[in-house]
């Protein structure tokens, strides 16, 4: 899986994990220099307190549009770190 934002790849794995329709990238799939972290924070009653970043492509910034858990709940274990996308970030094969 590929995710793309203003025609870059920003993250890609054979190994995402499928939550609520969306795609799960492992920590080590994204291309870190596009990420910036922010102060956004949300809470899924299931999953726990979600972290966010910042996309920034070719001096184009799109805010929040990353997310992850830093810490999980117990039945989230298994995308604990993981990056999921929102916010016109386009995920495909």
């Amino acid at each position: 899986m590929k995710a793309i934002w203003n025609n870059q790849v920003i993250a890609e794995s054979d190994q995402t994990v499928i939550i609520e329709g969306n795609h799960y990238f492992p920590p080590d799939s994204i291309k870190k220099e596009f990420f910036k972290s922010s102060d956004t924070h949300t809470t899924c009653p299931w999953k726990g307190i979600a972290s966010y970043y910042s996309l920034e492509v070719d001096g184009q910034l799109n805010r929040d549009a990353a997310w992850y858990y830093p810490d999980t709940k117990p039945k989230a274990s298994g995308i604990k770190g993981y990056i999921a996308f929102w916010k016109g970030v386009k995920v495909e094969k």
